[in-house]
C-alpha cells in the first residue's frame, strides 16, 4: 500500500486522536512497565499539542504530532529504501517533506524525531491541516534502483489505520503473546472510562488505581 493509499483511507483527525489514545490505554493496561509499549500518547507533550507513537524496539517508530494547526505524521522503517542513512550526505530522501505547510515546519527539526546530528528519521511523511478535507503527504522521488518502497507505511500504520478492535487484539496477542479479552479492547475502542473489571479481563495482575497517570498523560476519558 502506497502513503496516497494509505491517507485515502484514514479517517478525520478527531478520529485518528481516539484510536491513537484507545491504543495507547490499552497498551498502557497490558504492559504497566512503559519502555516495553509498543503504542504511547502523551497529551502533555507540549503546550496545545499530543504526540502519539509507536516504536518496536528494532528502530521502527511513527510519530503523529496532534495541535491546533492539524496533525502531522512522520513513520521510520530502518529497512526502507527511503532510509536517509542510504544517503550521501545522509539527509531525507528527496520530495520526502516536499508540500510541508509552514504549521508543521517545526516538527522537521524537532530533536525527538531527528538522530543526534539532526537527520530527520522519517521514511514516510503525511499531514493534515485543520482546514483541510483530506491528508496530504510529499513527493518521494522514485527508487534509482527502480524498488517500489512505500517507506513502510504499509505495515507502520496497520493496526491505527484498521480502526477495529479486532485488529488491536490480534497485533497484541501476537506481541504481548498473551491471550487479549475482546470485550475489554471493545470497551476501550470505545472510549469508555476504565473499570477495574476492564483492567482485570485485560490484565488480572494490574489494579486500576495504578493507571491514574497513565489515564491523564494519555488524555483518555475518566468519567470524573
Amino acid at each position: 500500500m502506497s502513503v496516497s493509499q494509505l491517507i485515502s483511507r484514514l479517517p478525520d483527525l478527531p478520529a485518528v486522536l481516539d484510536r491513537c489514545r484507545a491504543m495507547a490505554m490499552l497498551d498502557a493496561v497490558l504492559s504497566p512497565i512503559w519502555a516495553n509499549r509498543y503504542y504511547s500518547c502523551d497529551s502533555r507533550w507540549a503546550p496545545g499539542e499530543v504526540m502519539a507513537s509507536m516504536r518496536d524496539g528494532y528502530g521502527n517508530a511513527y510519530r503523529i504530532v496532534f495541535s491546533a494547526g492539524g496533525a502531522f505524521a512522520t513513520g521510520f522503517d530502518h529497512e526502507s529504501a527511503l532510509s536517509p542513512y542510504l544517503q550521501f550526505p545522509e539527509q531525507a530522501w528527496p520530495g520526502l517533506f516536499d508540500g510541508v505547510p509552514e504549521a508543521f515546519q517545526a516538527q522537521l527539526a524537532e530533536p525527538a524525531f531527528c538522530d543526534e546530528d539532526g537527520v530527520p528519521e522519517a521514511t514516510t511523511c503525511f499531514w493534515r491541516e485543520a482546514t483541510d478535507s483530506t491528508w496530504r503527504t510529499g513527493n518521494p522521488a522514485p527508487d534509482p534502483d527502480g524498488h517500489e518502497d512505500d517507506g513502510g507505511a504499509a505495515w507502520l500504520f496497520d493496526v491505527l489505520l484498521d480502526g477495529s478492535p479486532e485488529a488491536y487484539r490480534s497485533f497484541a496477542e501476537k506481541y504481548y503473546e498473551a491471550d487479549v479479552d475482546l470485550d475489554a479492547v471493545r470497551h476501550v475502542y470505545a472510549l469508555r472510562p476504565l473499570t477495574q473489571e476492564v483492567v482485570h479481563a485485560l490484565n488480572p495482575q494490574l489494579e486500576l488505581a495504578a493507571l491514574a497517570g497513565d489515564v491523564a498523560e494519555i488524555g483518555y476519558p475518566s468519567g470524573s
